[in-house]
């Protein structure tokens, strides 16, 4: 046992936490746990804690279903919701098999391999998040409804602003599991909000992000509320989007902070992920309704990037040197985070490694549609595609591995059977 291990043991005693959950995500980005008594702790950190692979969304392996669960102590956070004798704390974990073999499928490990490939090529990243969310009210029984919690616009204030005080509360919930917001507020829907995210690494980033959601749920139902991450919840209103902000540096320094027209590595990045784009869509915008917020509201439609506009699938930002950013706007909440993130670094990466040229012609200045070329590409305009477009790909599969394309495919083919209107409500419910 290390010292870190020894440390959490002895703080989990010491400060009366009674109930360990034991937390991962299926393929599809919904967490899942597992409680334990604490007294476990000390075997689950050397043992592991088994459980049924096979029952868990993309979990389907040609290996075993006998997989195990081993908390990562670095992602310690005490549940602040609960009560203060027996309380309750909660890890992320890694999954393995009984010969301590890493589980292929699992998205935290699936994104460290990125991280360590960004490592290996000398480069660190840090993501930064913004994520959009609808508040919608509940029945007398505590159901949701289709009614938005306000009627407030963009930057809006109290009274039209009723989800100030929801916002605040999850803000403070945030800071005390250790995550640090750095602004919130309202957006341009009714009942929309924004919160936005300080950059850290990638697999923080991720982490932070799944409990921001389960957050958010959590205080919007406390508050009479039910919060959704459904990327288009209302057909003629403003889409949610997660807009994932990523710095890369390379020897302590941004590749950015000379500015886009300085850096090749910097433009090869950009390519690698506009060239891939249409590839990993159905990682990024994973429903069906997702593709209903393409082309609206400012949402991007085409593959474009610019320094000026704010629009377009990637945005660069290069004026202050320290925090030069490359942010791509097509993500939205539903994405499963980890796999999400390892695909956006992969692809730009790739660009580096085979020193792909940026698209000129795609570099658009004008907010107008009909300023754009002719020979502007457009993102997959539904699921269906999109989903076609992964499964043919030989970079996903060399990325995700073949078993979970395969399986995350098969799933959303299932899916895409069913009737729309109860796919969107099963959407509404659960993201």
């Amino acid at each position: 046992m290390n010292s870190i291990t020894k440390e959490v043991i002895n703080f989990v005693r010491e400060n009366d936490i009674k109930f360990i959950r034991l937390a991962f995500c299926d393929i599809f980005g919904v967490q899942k746990n597992i409680a334990i008594m604490s007294d476990e702790l000390e075997n689950a950190f050397a043992n592991g804690i088994s459980f049924d692979g096979f029952s868990i969304d993309g979990f389907l392996n040609d290996k075993s279903s006998h997989l195990l669960l081993y908390p990562d102590p670095s992602t310690l956070s005490i549940l602040p919701w609960r009560p203060s004798e027996g309380r309750v704390a909660r890890f992320f974990c890694d999954v393995k098999y009984p010969t301590s073999e890493l589980f292929e499928n699992d998205s935290r490990y699936i994104l460290k391999k990125a991280i360590n490939k960004a490592k290996d090529m000398g480069y660190l990243a840090k993501i930064g998040a913004e994520c959009e969310f609808y508040i919608f009210e509940t029945d007398e029984e505590g159901h949701p409804t289709m009614i938005p919690y306000d009627e407030g616009g963009y930057f809006d204030v109290s009274p039209l602003d009723k989800g100030e005080n929801i916002r605040r509360e999850i803000c403070l919930t945030l800071e005390q599991m250790g995550i640090t917001p750095i602004s919130s507020y309202h957006e341009r829907g009714p009942g929309q909000h924004r919160i936005k995210f300080r950059y850290g690494d990638p697999l923080t980033a991720a982490d932070d992000f799944i409990t921001f959601k389960w957050i958010v749920k959590s205080i919007a139902n406390k508050n009479g509320g039910y919060a959704t991450f459904m990327p288009k919840p209302l057909k003629e209103l403003y889409g949610s989007g997660l807009h994932v902000s990523l710095l890369l540096f390379k020897d302590g320094k941004n590749i950015l902070s000379e500015g886009l027209h300085k850096s090749d590595e910097a433009k090869s990045f950009i390519a690698g992920i506009m060239n891939r784009i249409n590839e990993i869509t159905a990682i990024l915008n994973p429903t069906r309704n997702s593709y209903k917020r393409f082309g609206e509201f400012h949402a991007p439609k085409y593959i474009t990037w610019s320094e000026k506009n704010p629009n377009t699938l990637i945005k660069v930002t290069t004026f202050n040197k320290d925090k030069a950013k490359f942010k791509l706007r097509s993500v939205d909440p539903t994405a499963n985070p980890y796999l999400a993130f390892a695909l956006i670094l992969l692809a730009g990466l790739k660009g580096i490694e085979n020193k792909e040229k940026i698209d000129k012609s795609a570099n658009i200045k004008s907010i107008m549609e009909e300023d754009l070329p002719a020979e502007v590409n457009m993102l997959p305009q539904n699921f269906k595609s999109a989903l076609k477009i992964f499964e043919n790909s030989t970079f996903t599969k060399e990325c995700l591995g073949k078993n979970l394309v395969y399986n995350f495919t098969e799933k959303r083919k299932k899916d895409l059977k069913i009737d729309e209107d109860i796919q969107e409500l099963k959407y509404f419910l659960m993201d």
